[in-house]
């Protein structure tokens, strides 16, 4: 799948295994089958570059896509004209139609740095757009709903709401209305993302999501996973972090 870069790809699973004790206890088959997943799409798992990640959950290693990850595969389909996914401050947004989903909104009318919302926004190279508004409360109410370690000290809800959120809304809006591209990476990154590969006996792969509850109609929108203990986990402090990378 990676030819020349076969190499260096191998070289950074061992060096996130090895600085990891969790990962070193799970199934080595396993964590190659979650490299495999970032292979087929050819994402980086180094952690500073915020794309794709394998962490422990559980005693079994899992595929974890980053928001940046999403943005990279979008941009590669060669269908998205513009891709975003940024806050909204308090007062900038003017209009909301929510049978539209169009939002109008005035920069100058920013009142303070208090976040109120996150936006993610897609147009695509044939005029097509989209817009997925959530409110603060809306993301919180998701959180606490999908992640069972919210509102816990080492939950990322907790280290870094902001990545958390960008990334929520984001999924959201293209397992919604994105274009699946005739390679399938889109949906292969929906679907992979918080999920254990299981090997079937026909030699098909099947994904076993730990922490997931599936909607009927969507997919899976669970977040990160929960550590095993009340410790901070042991995954790069940049994991779902939007300071490391840009």
């Amino acid at each position: 799948m990676l030819g020349k870069k076969a190499a260096g790809f191998l070289s950074s699973v061992i060096s996130i295994v090895n600085s990891n004790d969790q990962l070193k206890a799970c199934d080595p088959n396993k964590v190659l089958a979650c490299a495999a997943i970032a292979a087929s799409m050819d994402l980086p798992i180094n952690p500073s570059l915020g794309l794709a990640y394998i962490v422990p959950y559980k005693g079994q290693p899992q595929f974890q896509m980053g928001y940046k990850g999403y943005i990279q595969l979008a941009m590669r389909s060669g269908q998205y004209r513009r891709i975003e996914v940024n806050e909204v401050y308090e007062g900038e947004l003017t209009v909301v139609n929510r049978f539209t989903g169009d939002f109008e909104f005035n920069p100058e009318g920013r009142k303070s740095d208090k976040v109120v919302g996150y936006l993610a926004y897609f147009r695509l190279i044939n005029g097509f757009e989209k817009y997925l508004y959530m409110s603060v409360e809306q993301i919180q109410a998701h959180a606490k709903r999908f992640s069972q370690s919210y509102g816990k000290s080492y939950s990322p809800w907790t280290t870094d709401f902001d990545a958390m959120a960008k990334k929520t809304v984001l999924k959201r809006l293209l397992a919604t209305y994105g274009v699946f591209s005739i390679d399938m990476q889109m949906q292969t990154a929906l679907e992979a993302d918080q999920a254990t590969p299981i090997e079937g006996e026909d030699g098909s792969v099947n994904y076993e999501y730990a922490d997931a509850i599936t909607l009927e109609g969507e997919y899976t929108v669970e977040d990160e996973a929960e550590p095993e203990t009340e410790d901070k986990p042991d995954a790069a402090p940049e994991l779902f972090g939007d300071e490391v990378g840009g």
